[in-house]
């Protein structure tokens, strides 16, 4: 099939690029000529787990293209796939201007019936819109659909390539014929197409995100409770995941969620619920709860330092907002940052992708380190921000030999706690007791 790709962010890149390994002539269209120079050139712009191969396979193979022209691109195209940023404004809204800007261009542009397919997150309503935009100047048959993605940023290839559902919101038999052909070859093994009318399937994608970011911010109420009761969060995350009416994911407690999905999407359903009068008063409770938690710590690194962290170095371990990503949308660590600083505090941070991404915020304001133990050097203390595969089983001789003291404020829970009380480090984490020991040098 002629597919046309409207957006080359971290959606648009990954439809495209996916869509093309299927055997589907794809075309990405965005206007940001110095991305699209780099594309076609075979250099990628985002980082994620996978897609690189296949990106310059397909690249090779002649079915993966990237213009600026958006009439070339979406020329002859059965499906063309809108996946342009929804940024939150002021009031939490998703912003629509990007995706009606361009459906307003499509309209004149269409020779042919297309499907126009919402892929970016968007409130209830918006399909009726586009389709507005669209048939203001259109002179061709189309039809508008929503097609919401559920994509987790480090195994987004692999949730393309075998989701676990697909959800399609529309009325049209006629689009439904296309979508069906379209992502047949990804759901060989029986995964289900979900039908729907178009509001629900864009109400979908919000309840979605909005029931994972309620799921881990009740865990970090339970590990903030379990910090006062004298509970140990691990072992009620273990109790409670053998449930099979609640199950083991998400149940992980932490300094909070961070991305480009979850704050903006359940701010989002929040400015949908007040716009329909309704009070929805658990989504208001999750985004203060995990605002708070993102900082968590920073109470017991204060404490540890008896209130006074000027002159003080912080190592920090993790930038991005989760493993095998480079997005730092949201990131508590950025939060953490700017606590540290704001306290007098000097940082040394690492991050296996992030780095660079931090950089061009923060500019020479804190040092960006070669390794995680460079990190450590001259470091008063270590905190850990992200879960990254190679924090989990450093050399803790070496780190000894470099921090100046023993002390490590974890976020992600890496470590156990006998493992830390052998090893003799003071320990702080999530909803855990503190292993403690007497300050070296603090």
């Amino acid at each position: 099939m002629k597919v046309a790709v409207v957006g080359t962010g971290y959606v648009g890149l990954v439809t495209g690029t996916c869509f093309a390994e299927t055997g589907n002539s794809v075309t990405c269209v965005d206007i940001d000529a110095e991305k699209v120079k780099s594309l076609q050139n075979g250099k990628i712009t985002i980082y994620e787990p996978g897609l690189e191969a296949i990106f310059k396979h397909n690249i090779a193979q002649n079915r993966l293209k990237f213009t600026t022209n958006l009439a070339e691109g979406i020329k002859d195209a059965q499906v063309i796939f809108l996946a342009l940023p929804t940024p939150p404004g002021e009031d939490g809204s998703a912003d629509l201007k990007y995706i009606l800007k361009v459906a307003e261009d499509l309209g004149p542009l269409l020779e042919n019936y297309a499907v126009i397919v919402d892929k970016s997150t968007v409130p209830v309503g918006t399909a009726e819109l586009v389709r507005e935009r669209v048939a203001r100047a259109a002179t061709v048959d189309f039809d508008v659909v929503s097609n919401p993605e559920f994509l987790r940023e480090g195994v987004a290839v692999e949730d393309f390539m075998k989701p676990e559902r697909v959800v399609i919101g529309t009325k049209s038999d006629k689009a439904k014929k296309v979508m069906d052909k379209l992502y047949a070859p990804l759901l060989r093994q029986g995964n289900p197409m979900i039908y729907m009318e178009e509001r629900s399937a864009e109400m979908t994608k919000y309840a979605a995100n909005a029931f994972l970011a309620t799921k881990i911010t009740f865990m970090n109420e339970i590990a903030n409770l379990c910090e006062l009761a004298g509970a140990n969060v691990d072992d009620v995350r273990r109790g409670i995941g053998s449930d099979s009416r609640i199950g083991k994911r998400f149940l992980f407690a932490g300094i909070g969620y961070g991305g480009s999905c979850f704050p903006k999407d359940v701010q989002a359903l929040a400015k949908t619920s007040a716009d329909f009068n309704y009070d929805f008063k658990i989504l208001e409770s999750v985004m203060e709860v995990n605002y708070l938690q993102k900082t968590k710590l920073m109470p017991n690194i204060k404490q540890y330092f008896d209130g006074n962290l000027a002159g003080k170095t912080v190592a920090v371990w993790g930038l991005a907002f989760k493993p095998y990503t480079d997005d730092i949308r949201e990131a508590p660590a950025l939060e953490n940052i700017k606590a540290l600083t704001e306290a007098g505090a000097k940082v040394r941070a690492y991050d296996p992708e992030a780095m660079d991404n931090v950089r061009k915020l923060l500019g020479n304001s804190i040092y960006f380190a070669k390794d995680l133990y460079d990190a450590l050097e001259g470091a008063d203390a270590l905190l850990i921000v992200t879960e990254w595969p190679e924090f989990r089983t450093p050399d803790f001789e070496r780190i000894e030999t470099i921090l100046k003291n023993k002390v490590i404020f974890d976020g992600r829970n890496l470590f156990e706690l006998e493992q830390m009380q052998e090893l003799g480090f003071t320990y702080h984490s999530i909803g855990r007791p503190a292993v403690t020991v007497a300050a070296q040098n603090a």
